[in-house]
């Protein structure tokens, strides 16, 4: 987004064209809607801006529900902002410890400020970006109890905020069309600048689920959040706002509702068995929080290969930290003889999973050439040491 389009859509006709515009059914013509708005006499700039704001609201549905409606976004923005369940539980945490004032640096389009600021804490929003600051602004306008700053974190004058929430910059500037950058040293502002702050306020930092676990702070909790069978963040806790007894989370978010894995450190691994009737997938936050063991435990299950995250056992466990599937054959890793297999057996839709062999899974399915009207899953891994292929059935 350029800054004139942002002056165009704040004037009273850009924001009567957005009311508009939402009332419209969605998956209208597009050309045809930039004909009609040309026609009424709608300068081309407010269009697009308009016509690109209407789409950026009705995909933010899935993270902002009906707040979205009243929200703006840029693309980048939206793509990076935090879920308004999973913000709803950051703030949560910073409500506990009853903060006189919050101040969240890299704000952003204000997803996780608008969610302190709707349960009444007093919150700054502060982000260096010019037109990502105005887009807070308004996004946190309904609220008397929140303000947003345009400067860069490390310009804040931190003296009157005694709780900080940070989510750094892990992308390459920019409102569209970003990167990612892969070296935490390269954030914005750098996690040394973060770290340091908890030496005297609480604080909460969101990185991306792959951060490099050597590189948390001892006594910090580290909770991996889940939502809707992706891994979207790694939240660090400062020791002020760690649960007691817990460093390591994974908290799964699902239609079904909030289900939680604790432990006080990275859980020990359980012996590996012979494939049971069973293979159990662990959910991603539970990989990366390394509660694999406690897992296993709780399902009566054992590793299928050290190091690789497949469970088996001969018991049907019901549980939100793990899907379920029962194994049906298990053969060599031969593609000519998996494929005779599958024909024989009339699959046409086959999901493949591989963990520890150094196959590409779309590959491999289109070498199959399936064909017939029955579905199974394909587990591509490796057992006793040898490659191995487990064709299942999601239980």
């Amino acid at each position: 987004m350029e800054r004139n389009e942002l002056l165009e859509l704040l004037t009273p006709e850009g924001l009567r064209l957005l009311d508009e515009l939402a009332a419209e059914s969605e998956g209208s013509d597009p050309v045809a809607r930039v004909s009609r708005l040309r026609a009424q006499g709608h300068a081309p700039e407010l269009v697009s801006a308009a016509l690109t704001q209407d789409r950026l609201r009705r995909k933010a549905v899935g993270k902002f529900g009906e707040f979205a409606a009243r929200m703006l976004f840029t693309q980048a923005g939206l793509e990076q902002a935090t879920r308004l369940r999973v913000a709803a539980l950051h703030a949560g945490r910073f409500r506990a410890l009853a903060p006189d004032h919050l101040v969240d640096l890299g704000c952003g389009i204000g997803g996780d400020a608008l969610a302190a600021a709707a349960i009444g804490l007093r919150v700054t929003a502060v982000d260096r970006d010019e037109i990502t600051a105005t887009l807070a602004s308004y996004n946190l306008a309904p609220f008397d109890n929140a303000d947003v700053l345009n400067l860069s974190a490390e310009d804040v004058d931190l003296a009157p905020y005694d709780a900080v929430y940070l989510d750094p910059a892990r992308r390459t500037s920019g409102h569209s069309n970003t990167t990612r950058l892969t070296r935490a040293a390269d954030y914005s502002p750098g996690l040394d600048f973060a770290f340091g702050l908890a030496e005297t306020r609480a604080v909460g930092i969101k990185l991306g689920p792959g951060f490099d676990r050597e590189d948390i702070p001892a006594g910090w909790e580290a909770q991996w959040i889940t939502v809707d069978g992706q891994v979207v963040e790694l939240g660090l806790w400062s020791p002020q706002l760690a649960r007691p007894g817990i460093t390591r989370a994974a908290l799964v978010i699902s239609d079904a509702g909030s289900h939680e894995m604790t432990a006080a450190a990275d859980s020990a691994d359980v012996d590996v068995r012979e494939p049971g009737e069973y293979l159990y997938e662990p959910d991603g936050s539970v990989i990366r929080a390394r509660l694999i063991g406690d897992l296993a435990r709780e399902l009566d299950a054992g590793m299928l290969s050290p190091g690789i995250a497949y469970l088996t056992g001969d018991t049907a466990v019901e549980t939100p930290f793990a899907a379920r599937f029962r194994i049906l054959e298990r053969f060599t890793l031969d593609e000519k003889k998996i494929k005779r297999e599958l024909r024989a057996r009339g699959i046409g839709t086959l999901e493949v999973k591989k963990r520890g062999v150094d196959i590409d899974p779309a590959t491999f399915r289109k070498k199959m050439a399936l064909s017939g009207k029955n579905s199974a899953t394909l587990f591509l891994t490796r057992i006793d040491g040898r490659h191995t292929a487990l064709l299942a059935e999601r239980a």
